[in-house]
Order: C-alpha cells, then structure tokens, then sequence
C-alpha cells in the first residue's frame, strides 16, 4: 500500500430544480406519485413524439459552469447515447458528448481544514433514466419493477478530474459540490432520494508514476459515508490483486451496503460503445455572451467564501461560520438578525441551538419558522440586555414556536420582564431561604451546589423574573459567603 496511491474522479450527477421535465412538459418532482403515471409519448419515447428543449435547465446547468469557473462555447449540441437497459424507455439517451455547454474549471474544498482543488473537467446536462426497485440487492435480484415516472427529469453531469489522491477526500469534495448546489438553487442535495448522486472512477499506481492505472468505476453509493467506504475498499482489493502479481480489470462495480464490498456489475464501456452521434430531433444551441453575462451577474456568493466573510466579520468560531453557512437559507437567517440588532454571536448561538432544535422537531427548515429572524433578534436583544433570563427566553421561544406569536409581545403580556432590582428582590430571597432550610445550610457549610436550588426557589417565587445572577450574589451576601 504504502508504494501505490489512489487517483480518483467523480462524476455527479445532480437533478435540476425545474418544474417539467427535459424535453416534455411532465413534471419534474416525481416522488411519491403512482409508478408510471407521470409519463408521456415524448418521455416514453413512443414514435412520432419530438423532444422541446427546457429552457430553465440550460440556464441552471450554465449557472453552475460559471460558479465553477467554467469556459461556456458559443455552440453547444445534444447527442444519443445508445444503449439498453430496462429503465431507459427509448433504447437512447439524449445527452451530450463532443460539444457540451461548458468546458474547464475547479471546486474548492477543505479536508482536515486545509483547502484542496480539484478540477473540472466538464458541466453537461442530459435526462435522468426510470427507476428500477431491485426485489433485495442489485447483485442477488430475482427480479426488478420498472418505474419510468423519472424518465426525462433535467439531470446535470459534473465530471471531476481525477485529481483526488484518497477515499477521505472524495466525500469532502462532494460535500462541498452539494453545497455549492443549493447555493445556486439548482438542486435540493438529497443523496439518499437520488436527486444528488454519484459515481466514482478509481485506480491505483505505483507512487511518482505519471501513467494511470486500469480505471474501475463504482455506483450506487447513496451518502458520504457510503461513498469513502467503497473507495477504501477498492484501494484494499486493487491493492490485493497488483501485490499478488495479478492485473486489475477495467468493469463497472456496485456498492453493496449490506456486504460492505462492491460487487462486479459489468465490463466498463468505452465511448465508441455507446455509439455516439448528434440527436437528429434537436437543433444546436447557440449560447450568446448576454446570456451568459446575464447569469453570471445573479450568481450567488461562493460558501467558502461566504464562510470566510461570516467569520471574519462577526468573529465567528469556525464550527459556527461552517454550520451557518451549509445552506443559503441558513446564513441568510443568521445576517437578517443581525442586521436587525442581534449581537453576532449570541445570534449564531439561538440559531443553532434552541431554534435549530425546534425545527428538527418539528421537521422544518429555518426559512419556514414560525419565529421570523428580526422576532428572533429582539428576542436576543432582551437577554443579552438582561431584560429576560436565558432559561425564559428559551421558554418564551417555544411558545412562540408554537404559536406563531411575537417572542417579545409574548414576553411584555406575561409580565416576563427580568427583575434587577436588589430591594425589591430580597423578599424572594428571603423566601427561599425559609423553603429550603437545608440547602442554606449546606451552602453555609461550604456546598457550592447547593446554590442552585436556592436560586432556583427565588425565581420560582418571582414567577419567573428574577434576575438569576442578582439572585446568585444576595444569596451569598445573606448566607455569610459573600466573597463567593
């Protein structure tokens, strides 16, 4: 092992957003619907039915080129890619071979906190096949069902140089592909439904050698996790088969999670096979400079970037930058409190905490809260100006959580604002210290958590209100430990 290293590529194909399909006017989001009932005779590919090209897909595809630094030509062509398996109902696919929409270009990520590149090789855009449902896995299969409702849905190729050197960084890559998607709204990154999805070309040789080595293509793997896995076990199992003086065979494997391995599907096609040559029933596309233009001026700002700039400007952990900025809703939530007053970090932290935890629960993402972001940031406001205590504020966010209410006008209606005041707060200590007679003595006696039942008893007697830090210190004064 230590004489061989791995060179690896991706290819990942993501489905656009759109609301029809590629080529025909059935829609594009095809879960949950009855199998085989959002077809047509063009995605079906029944004669006489001609194909209209989606207008939207293009813009996407060309989209992320450009965020990818991409080179988009002028002229730009379909092609068949001819060959049968049972989901593809026309025997073809219409994709796009000599002459795609762009060329060139590299995604930055980070493995270990260190910031990789990989290049690009090439962002196309083709329709996505049917689904077969395999009765158990692929391999061991007595039979298959065929689902042809996601037969034309826009799907956009982004193949990878082979520029990755271990099973460790191909996830990494992904994972920042993935997020550059749903930054651009081109695709909603759900691996395990396979809008997001990937396969990888590995191969082994000896360290310092320029020449590749027989290149293995592995599919169906559906999470990050899935995706290193198989890897490694293929640098395992090439590796086995190079030191036992064997030759590794150029196929086409598939990830079985069940076995932990991949299994041999097929020998690997090489383009002649597929018999390429442009698709008679689409005219060319010409691509003007305005277009481009037009849609390179509306892209979005980079994540890493953005990642950067969130950090720096707020100062930030790093943890909070990357976690704020996984998805564009995200971070756009985190600025919109900000800018509405909330202290930066403070923000980060309802929002990544007792909100983010509301929302998991109640199977919501942040931009369909109930507690809009400036809500949220008077909220914040009032705990970091003492007003209310923290354990209220996140009190008073859940009931505004469920009620659609104002956490602020929840907080004025109840009475709920914080009591500072040393006088009037001394009868509640009082209190306290008569209710819970052995926790005063305990914390008399040098207990120190002792203390926290006793301010618990004084803002149970406040309702609530008592400022727990001013609770905290007269019940040091009066119990003899003042000098806490």
């Amino acid at each position: 092992m230590a004489e061989l290293e791995a060179v690896i590529g991706l290819e990942v194909h993501a489905q656009l957003l759109t609301r029809s399909k590629m080529f025909c006017g059935c829609r594009a989001e095809y879960l949950g619907l009855p199998p085989n009932s959002n077809t047509c005779p063009t995605c079906l590919g029944l004669p006489g039915a001609l194909p209209v090209i989606n207008g939207r897909a293009v813009e996407m595809t060309i989209q992320t080129a450009l965020a990818l630094g991409c080179r988009i030509p002028e002229f730009s062509k379909f092609d068949r890619k001819n060959y049968f398996y049972p989901d593809l109902p026309k025997g073809y696919q219409i994709s796009q071979y000599d002459l795609p929409l762009s060329l060139g270009g590299h995604l930055e990520f980070e493995v270990d906190g260190e910031r990789r590149s990989c290049g690009i090789t090439r962002v196309h855009l083709e329709e996505d096949a049917g689904t077969l449902h395999h009765a158990g896995e692929i391999h061991t299969a007595k039979f298959s069902l065929v689902d042809l409702n996601r037969a034309g849905v826009p799907l956009m190729e982004i193949v990878g140089e082979p520029d990755l050197r271990s099973p460790k960084e191909a996830p990494q890559y992904l994972r920042a592909l993935r997020q550059l998607l749903l930054h651009l709204g081109v695709n909603d990154g759900n691996m395990e439904q396979g809008s997001l999805r990937c396969d990888a070309n590995i191969s082994l040789r000896p360290r310092g050698q320029r020449e590749f080595g027989v290149k293995v293509e592995v599919k169906n793997m559906n999470s990050f996790r899935s995706l290193e896995a198989a890897l490694e076990f293929e640098v395992r199992r090439q590796s086995a088969v190079i030191e036992s003086g064997g030759t590794v065979r150029q196929e086409t494997r598939g990830w079985s999670e069940a076995e932990q391995a991949t299994v041999s599907q097929r020998s690997k096609e090489e383009a002649q096979d597929y018999r390429y040559f442009p698709e008679p029933d689409l005219p060319p596309l010409q691509v003007s400079r305005e277009l481009v233009e037009r849609l390179r001026a509306g892209l979005p700002e980079p994540p890493l970037r953005l990642r950067d700039r969130l950090r720096d400007q707020h100062q930030l952990a790093e943890e909070q930058a990357a976690l704020i900025t996984e998805r564009p809703q995200d971070a756009a939530y985190f600025e919109a409190m900000v800018a509405a007053g909330a202290p930066p970090r403070s923000a980060a932290n309802w929002q990544l905490g007792p909100l983010q935890a509301l929302c998991k629960d109640a199977k919501l993402d942040i931009e369909r809260s109930p507690v809009p972001a400036v809500e949220l940031a008077g909220l914040v406001r009032m705990v970091e100006a003492g007003e209310v205590s923290g354990t209220t504020g996140r009190e008073v966010l859940v009931e505004a959580f469920a009620t659609s209410r104002s956490p602020v006008d929840l907080i004025r209606e109840r009475g709920l604002i914080q009591v500072s005041d040393a006088a009037q707060m001394e009868a509640w200590v009082g209190e306290a210290i008569r209710q819970l007679p052995k926790a005063a003595s305990d914390f008399q006696s040098g207990n120190d958590r002792a203390l926290g039942p006793l301010v618990g008893a004084v803002r149970k007697a406040s309702g609530g209100v008592a400022n727990p830090d001013l609770a905290s210190r007269l019940l040091r004064e009066r119990l003899g430990r003042g000098g806490g």
